[in-house]
């Protein structure tokens, strides 16, 4: 096959395109920590800084999270490349996780910290970005081959 896992690639590279559209929106228009209603204490657009992983886990790491993302960008790239002709779920949970490691990666390479903007007010949870969300719908993409597999065993 000439071009192996192609929504692979197109999941991975709309992820991406989607991720940093939106920060470069948002660098643009935001002052830091500035919070606009989408729809008044529910969701809100909240520029804010995150120099850690999910959770401000490992914060202040930025140099080794740097590292974590072109390693998780590059193992993946080589295996949408190299590997077997995966499933088309194996696909999309592949490549979301691969766009949205490159865009947290960018914004750490680039910036020394991941833009993060998503603010979920109504549940106070932490704001995000679409990498974020990318990662975590690819994880569940994934998470559903397994329980589809074993159910099939």
């Amino acid at each position: 096959m000439l071009f192996p896992n192609p929504l692979f690639w197109c999941c991975a590279i709309s992820a991406l395109a989607v991720d940093q559209v939106t920060k470069f929106w948002v660098i643009a228009h935001l002052q830091n920590l500035q919070s606009v209603p989408v729809w008044a204490g529910v969701f809100h657009l909240t520029y804010a800084t995150n120099d850690g992983a999910a959770f401000s886990f490992l914060t202040g790491q930025v140099d080794v999270l740097k590292w974590v993302s072109f390693w998780v960008s590059a193992i993946l790239i080589w295996l949408g490349w190299h590997w077997r002709r995966w499933h088309n779920l194996e696909q999309i949970g592949y490549g979301l996780i691969l766009g949205g490691a490159l865009g947290n990666g960018i914004d750490r390479f680039a910036y020394g910290y991941v833009v993060d903007f998503l603010h979920l007010k109504l549940i106070k949870f932490p704001i995000f970005n679409f990498a974020d969300v990318s990662i975590n719908l690819g994880l569940g993409c994934l998470l559903l081959c397994l329980w589809w597999e074993q159910k099939r065993r």
